[in-house]
C-alpha cells in the first residue's frame, strides 16, 4: 500500500492545530487542488464537525483509503466519520472509510449551521473559499435590499438575513436547492425575516426580477459551466450588463468566478465594457486555507462600488 505522506503528513498538522484552537467552524484542513504540497494536487480535505471529508478529483495509488485514514481518525476523538468523495468517477460516490456518519451533516459559521448532503450530489451545499465575500456582505447589509443570483441553498441569503439585510431575493433555477435554502433560514431562526425565493432561468427571467428592484447589494454567483442554461465565457456579461436596471444609484456588486480558465482580466473587461465609468471593481483577497501557486485559477470576487450614469 502506497503510505502517501504527501497527505498524511500535513493533514496531521492540520488536525492538531484544528483542535488546539477549540472552533467549531467548518475550514480547508488541505488545499492540494492549490498545488502547494506536492504530491497532493488531486485532493482536498475539509472538517464539518465531526467529520472530514476527503474530495479526490483523479485517481490516486491509495489500495485502501481506509487503511490509510483510519489511523488519522483514531488519533483524535471528536472524528466521528471520515468520508472520501471520488469526484472522477460517475456521480461522484462518497464512501464511509472511518467511523459511523451523522445522519445530519452541517457546515458551521459561527452560530450558523448550513445543511449539507454528503452522499446525495457532487457538491456538498456549501463553499467553503467563498467566505471571503460572505465577510465583505455581512460587514455591509444591515438595513440593505439584497438581490442573490444563483442563489443555490442560499448560504449568502442567511448570513445576510442574520445580519440585519432588509430584505434578500434569492432566485435559482434549482427548486431543489432553493428548498435547501428555505430548511437553511429555518434552521437558524430566519424563517420570520424578509427573505423570498424565486425560481426562474436567470437569463430569461429580467423583467420579474426587476420589477422586485431596485437592490442596494448585487450577488452574482453564476456557476461557470451550466449545460443549457449558464457558460460563465459565453453568458457572465449579460448579467454585468444587466447592473443599471438592477441596482440602486449607489448599489453594490459582489461578482464571484469560479472558471479556472478565465483570469482576472476577463472581469475586468466585461465591467469595463458593459457598464464603462459607472463600476470601480476590487479584487477581495482570497481566504487564507485556499492557498494556491497560480491565484488566477482559484476562486475569483470582485466587488463593484456602482455610480449610476445619471449621477
Amino acid at each position: 500500500m502506497t503510505h502517501f505522506n504527501c497527505l498524511i503528513e500535513p493533514l496531521v498538522q492540520a488536525m492538531q492545530a484544528l483542535f488546539a484552537s477549540h472552533s467549531n467552524d467548518s475550514k480547508r484542513l488541505l488545499h492540494g487542488r492549490g498545488k502547494t504540497i506536492a504530491g497532493c494536487e488531486q485532493i482536498n480535505v475539509d472538517w464539518f464537525a465531526p467529520v472530514v471529508f476527503v474530495t479526490v478529483y483523479e485517481p490516486v495509488a491509495v489500495d485502501s483509503w481506509s487503511d490509510l485514514l483510519a489511523p488519522v481518525g483514531k488519533q483524535y476523538p471528536g472524528v466521528q466519520a471520515i468520508l472520501v468523495q471520488h469526484r472522477y468517477q460517475t456521480e461522484c460516490p462518497t464512501e464511509l472509510v472511518y467511523g459511523v456518519a451523522p445522519e445530519q451533516l452541517f457546515a458551521k459559521r459561527g452560530a450558523l449551521a448550513f445543511e449539507l448532503a454528503p452522499f446525495k450530489q457532487q457538491n456538498l451545499g456549501f463553499f467553503l473559499d467563498m467566505e471571503p465575500g460572505r465577510q465583505w456582505l455581512e460587514q455591509r447589509c444591515k438595513g440593505k435590499r439584497v438581490l442573490n443570483l444563483f442563489a443555490y441553498t442560499c448560504a449568502f441569503s442567511v448570513v445576510a438575513a442574520q445580519a440585519g439585510a432588509a430584505s434578500v431575493l434569492n432566485v435559482d433555477m434549482s427548486s431543489p436547492a432553493l428548498n435547501v435554502g428555505r430548511r437553511n433560514h429555518i434552521g437558524n431562526q430566519l424563517a420570520q425575516t424578509d427573505v423570498s425565493y424565486l425560481k426562474e432561468n436567470i437569463l430569461k427571467s429580467w423583467g420579474r426580477i426587476r420589477k422586485r428592484g431596485p437592490f442596494d447589494i448585487v450577488i452574482f454567483d453564476p456557476p461557470s459551466f451550466q449545460k443549457g442554461s449558464f457558460v460563465a465565457s459565453r453568458d457572465y456579461g449579460k448579467l454585468i450588463r444587466r447592473i443599471p436596471q438592477l441596482c440602486a444609484a449607489d448599489g453594490e456588486i459582489l461578482a464571484c468566478l469560479n472558471a479556472p480558465e478565465l483570469d482576472e482580466g476577463f472581469i475586468r473587461d466585461l465591467f469595463a465594457s458593459e457598464v464603462p465609468n459607472t463600476c470601480q471593481i476590487t479584487r477581495l483577497p482570497p481566504h487564507a486555507d485556499f492557498p494556491d501557486v497560480d491565484p488566477e485559477r482559484s476562486l475569483k470576487l470582485f466587488t463593484c462600488a456602482y455610480r449610476s450614469a445619471a449621477q
